[in-house]
């Protein structure tokens, strides 16, 4: 059973998890907003995703912007990373898709493909 978090008024959100139900995947939704993945949560998925922690920022997001974040990324220690992005859902790019070994960020249908079929 995959873990999906997603935010409700999100579009790409919704194409992911209509694609998840045509396809008859199991999933766990939680609303990212709500009950954001906590730090070793994310520091897990991170780890063992291979997908570089930079990647897991909302680059398009507002609290993205306000907060400056893509200047002060690329000096930010991990660890602060990680905090920052436990601390807030909306800074994560969604949808964030975890099997317990695999994950997905955003939805690229050929990506779903490889990894949930």
């Amino acid at each position: 059973m995959i873990t999906y978090y997603a935010y409700p008024k999100c579009t790409t959100c919704r194409k992911a998890k209509k694609w998840l139900d045509q396809n008859g995947i199991a999933y766990n939704e939680i609303n990212i907003a709500e009950a954001p993945p906590s730090q070793e949560q994310i520091r897990e998925i991170y780890t063992k995703s291979g997908v570089e922690l930079k990647k897991f920022f909302n680059t398009s997001g507002l609290k993205y912007r306000a907060l400056g974040l893509k200047d002060k990324l690329k000096d930010m220690p991990e660890e602060e990373q990680l905090a920052l992005l436990a601390s807030d859902g909306m800074l994560i790019k969604r949808p964030l898709a975890w099997s317990g070994e695999k994950a997905t960020l955003g939805f690229k249908e050929e990506e779903f493909e490889n990894t949930w079929k």
